[in-house]
């Protein structure tokens, strides 16, 4: 007798997409944030985007604390609070960190700025670690994909709104070019995301959402663990030696990417010969979707957060170069990109025919650019200029119905046009290289969930674990980012520093590959038996 599927707490799902918005929300607006940044405290490009590796690196350094606490105390910690509690006390958190940053405004402290938002961050990587299973455990198992891609589209909501509501708030209105942000501005913006952030708790916190407690095992893995207080350790010594030595930024940040690398294959290597003691480091494709996970996050992440210095270079788009008031169009668009291919994405979850998800997926891309545009309509910005980029949106939709929802053939394609288009970008000027750099957004937008389903396929009782050490490596997104920024500083060419970004589309490319002829050495042929992601 086939078991009668467990409904879909719709209530407590729509609560619980509240902290994918503002996940989205605040690292969207990091890319209003970062060129302010830059100009009020008078730093190099490569300075700027420490922003980026204190909000991303606090992702890795909470989920690393998390991981080993639970190991030495033998339990999931936060299976044993439940998921509901983890959630309140990482908007705590991160309340705390919103508040620090004023007192740092205040005092003029770009390092307490960096301390703030890795607090602000730190209370997210609770959050997420929390709010992922959450989501799944909110209904049936077999549908818990689709309430992931729903939340991710709501998580996209907040990236294509946050850098319009952020410059609202430091510069005004587009016709107020030119203004100058107080500390004042700052301030009042900070003060109302705590505000937000505490009411959001409180609402958690008498709202009747299941406590989402879990009894599963916990797999301690003493090698895996090791290992990656070695990877943190070595990464410690390259900055206590960046800051003591005048060894320069560029080849600091490269070291850093080969540590990652370097300590994640070296652990495949030693865990082959001999598993015990591993966990799920002993499977090859977690350790290749690892270093997928790391790259793209790392490469969603630089092209956005370089490319306000970008606009800002004389001569790119304008001669003058634009102000920090006038990108913000240009930012949303990015992270609305993602928010057109995460929302396509999300059609599996509809019950329709086959040929109302083709015309689906035709059809929903394009109102949501219509729904990019009237927002920066709203705001003021001039949507002229952004009316091409449609031609963009159609050739991601064919690359879409290409992909035939393979996790592999999708990677693959994807990560190959992407890198066409950084190419592209590079060999190109003004608006046409706009929208060339724009659409990696657009190939980015569903690369998540086909590198994180290859990545824990097979992997069995250590499925959890796997998940764990995936959402880990989000630390890509502090470490890719300053290395494209110390390219563009060293060559004084932020341009040219846009190669970074092809190159990790083809690192994926060849990654998507090499997790295929693994996945098939298993006899897991992951298009064949799963056929989407």
């Amino acid at each position: 007798m086939t078991q009668a599927k467990q409904p879909t707490n719709s209530g407590a799902l729509a609560t619980l997409v509240i902290v994918f918005f503002f996940w989205g929300f605040i690292a969207a607006s990091n890319s209003i944030f970062i060129p302010f940044c830059r100009t009020h405290f008078s730093l190099n490009q490569f300075q700027s985007q420490l922003i980026g590796s204190a909000f991303y690196g606090a992702y890795f350094i909470g989920s690393l604390i998390l991981y080993l606490l639970s190991s030495l105390v033998g339990y999931d910690i936060l299976n044993k609070i439940g998921y509901k509690k983890g959630i309140i006390y990482g908007l705590a958190i991160s309340v705390v960190g919103a508040l620090l940053i004023i007192p740092s405004a205040n005092a003029n402290s770009f390092p307490a700025i960096l301390a703030s938002f890795f607090v602000v961050a730190l209370g997210f990587s609770l959050q997420q670690t929390a709010a992922q299973p959450f989501a799944i455990a909110l209904g049936d198992p077999s549908t818990g994909s689709h309430r992931l891609n729903l939340a991710g589209g709501v998580n996209s909501l907040g990236t294509t709104l946050g850098p319009i509501i952020v410059s609202f708030f430091l510069f005004g209105t587009p016709s107020s070019a030119n203004a100058v942000v107080t500390v004042t501005n700052v301030n009042t913006f900070w003060m109302i995301i705590a505000a937000v952030f505490a009411a959001v708790a409180l609402f958690f916190t008498f709202s009747k959402l299941p406590s989402g407690k879990d009894d599963a095992k916990f797999e301690a893995s003493r090698k895996a663990s090791f290992s990656l207080i070695l990877l943190t350790g070595l990464i410690v010594l390259v900055i206590i030696v960046g800051q003591l030595t005048q060894i320069g930024k560029l080849p600091l940040t490269a070291i850093t990417l080969l540590i990652v690398i370097g300590v994640l294959f070296t652990s495949y290597s030693n865990a082959s010969k001999n598993g015990e003691g591993w966990g799920a480091m002993k499977y090859q494709q977690l350790i290749l979707g690892m270093i997928g996970i790391f790259l793209y996050v790392g490469v969603e992440v630089t092209i956005d957060n370089n490319f306000g210095a970008l606009l800002k270079t004389p001569g790119y788009i304008v001669a003058g170069g634009m102000h920090d008031s006038e990108i913000s169009k240009y930012i949303s668009l990015y992270w609305g990109s993602l928010m057109i291919g995460r929302w396509t994405g999300a059609i599996g979850v509809f019950n329709l025919s086959e040929m109302g998800k083709r015309i689906a997926t035709i059809v929903v891309p394009f109102i949501a650019f219509g729904i990019i545009l009237f927002i920066n309509h709203l705001y003021g910005n001039n949507i002229a200029d952004l009316l091409p980029y449609s031609i963009c949106i159609a050739i991601a939709i064919m690359a879409f119905f290409y992909g035939q929802q393979k996790p592999v053939k999708t990677l693959l394609t994807l990560a190959l046009l992407a890198a066409f288009a950084m190419t592209f970008g590079v060999a190109t000027k003004g608006i046409i290289s706009v929208y060339a750099f724009m659409s990696g957004g657009l190939c980015c937008s569903i690369m998540w969930p086909c590198i994180f389903s290859l990545g824990v396929a097979g992997l069995g009782k250590y499925t959890s674990q796997g998940s764990a050490f995936l959402i880990m490596m989000i630390l890509g997104g502090a470490v890719i980012p300053p290395f494209q920024g110390s390219v563009g500083d060293s060559t004084s060419n932020m341009h040219i520093s846009y190669l970074v970004a092809a190159c990790c589309f083809v690192a994926l490319a060849l990654l998507a590959v090499r997790l295929r002829a693994v996945l098939k050495s298993q006899g897991l042929n992951f298009d064949e038996q799963i056929g989407g992601h």
